[in-house]
């Protein structure tokens, strides 16, 4: 080894490091999904009634915090829709049992990331209820009126004892404002936050706030796809009415879209109105109140959705897959989502490929009524093909062209009626691969 300097040695050490920083910024920055909202996570409005905490509990990461409490006041209601898994996991099930009880009493959300706290066994619901009893306990709260949800790895006994070690400093830490670090400690492979609001205000001047988050990048298919969302509400409405308007939009929003048409056992939405609004009780008013809540509800909602399929594991573009002329509105979506299922869609729009051979081949896989020589093809505002075989007017430079965007539209019109359907998903690429080869390790 030729002779240096000590000088000469911390100098190059220091470069070494220094370009060792500047890689893992690199890697930091690319690691993030190009498809994330270029805003940022929004400012989400205080709700009054609620407020949030979060903590480290060490279950699976190390060095961020990986449990969100949030806090409801009492009066409020609560409605949720969750997974059609037959392995839903022991939360899931606890939640759906205890919806529609009394809401007199305040109310609470315990979840954690890392662990699934699924396909336990009976240790599940054990979890469950150790966490549920806990949290009423420093809030006086009932048990009945305490929510848990896990997402993570599934088949891994939670160690429910970490969490409940870091409860008291989750009561003391509360913070109406905190729904930024409440969406983030709940992310597991998740390469952004997410979180949208609204905000209502009446012919009167009235407001009704409506913020949420979630998490979710893979394991996403309808019914309801692996995530967890949030939603909180001043609003005024009964629990009933509330459900209602929240098993409908879902089936507009997180119930069409999809990443990789993997169904999770732990999917849960849960809606939270406070009833703390200056604006009266909906069930009651003016119905044009109740119908503009509804809307502000949903655009809330297919925000995060679209949100969660941006966010899709090594996901390059987003994908709008519309469905027009099918028999009915059922044979729509079988069509919509064979396409947007399709591993060979998926890797062509990936390769920037636009091979619409592979949108014919999903079409005719999916179970729904079509007739060859009435398809209708579209890339955006590209006709491709017509009435079963490529348009004339058809350059194939103009689809590859297109397909370099970010944002991709396929349209397909069946020609046989008036149903029809949309779903969004995202591309298959290879880094979707190692995140799930990985997963574990």
């Amino acid at each position: 080894m030729p002779d240096m300097t000590a000088d000469k040695l911390r100098r190059q050490i220091a470069d070494l490091e220094q370009r060792l920083a500047t890689i893992e910024a690199t890697d930091a920055a690319s690691a993030v999904s190009p498809l994330r909202p270029k805003y940022g996570f929004p400012d989400l409005p205080i709700v009054d009634g609620v407020q949030f905490s979060t903590a480290s509990s060490g279950t699976k990461y190390k060095g961020r915090d990986d449990i969100m409490l949030a806090t409801l006041s009492a009066g409020t209601t609560i409605a949720g829709v969750f997974t059609t898994s037959s392995t839903r996991a022991a939360p899931v099930l606890d939640c759906q049992k205890k919806l529609g009880g009394p809401s007199n009493d305040g109310a609470a959300i315990m979840v954690n990331a890392g662990n699934a706290n699924a396909f336990t066994g009976s240790f599940g619901q054990v979890s469950v209820d150790v966490l549920a009893s806990s949290v009423a306990r420093a809030l006086e709260i009932s048990p009945e009126r305490v929510f848990t949800s896990s997402t993570g790895v599934i088949g891994e006994p939670l160690d429910h004892d970490r969490i409940v070690a870091k409860i008291a400093e989750l009561t003391q830490k509360l913070d109406p404002a905190s729904a930024r670090s409440a969406a983030r400690a709940i992310m597991t492979t998740d390469t952004f936050a997410k979180g949208a609001a609204q905000t209502l205000t009446t012919a009167t001047g009235q407001q009704i706030q409506i913020a949420g988050f979630a998490k979710g990048s893979g394991m996403i298919a309808p019914d309801m796809a692996t995530m967890l969302v949030y939603v909180f509400t001043d609003a005024r409405i009964s629990q009933e009415s509330l459900q209602t308007l929240v098993s409908e939009r879902s089936q507009r929003t997180f119930n069409c879209i999809t990443v990789d048409s993997d169904t999770s056992t732990s999917d849960t939405l849960l809606v939270c109105a406070t009833g703390r609004s200056d604006v009266g009780n909906l069930d009651h008013g003016d119905p044009k109140v109740m119908n503009d809540f509804a809307v502000a509800l949903e655009q809330v909602m297919l925000d995060l959705a679209h949100q969660v399929v941006r966010d899709g594991e090594g996901a390059t573009k987003f994908i709008t897959v519309a469905v027009a002329g099918a028999e009915n509105d059922s044979d729509a979506r079988l069509a919509a989502f064979a396409i947007a299922n399709s591993p060979l869609v998926k890797t062509a729009v990936a390769g920037e490929d636009p091979n619409w051979g592979r949108i014919v081949m999903a079409v005719g896989k999916s179970g729904a009524a079509a007739d060859r020589d009435r398809l209708t093809i579209k890339f955006g505002d590209i006709l491709v093909a017509k009435n079963g075989w490529v348009a004339p007017s058809y350059q194939e430079q103009d689809g590859a062209r297109y397909m370099k965007q970010e944002d991709i539209e396929i349209s397909v019109d069946l020609g046989l009626g008036s149903g029809n359907a949309t779903v969004w998903t995202c591309d298959f690429t290879k880094r979707y691969i190692e995140i799930n080869a990985d997963y574990r390790s």
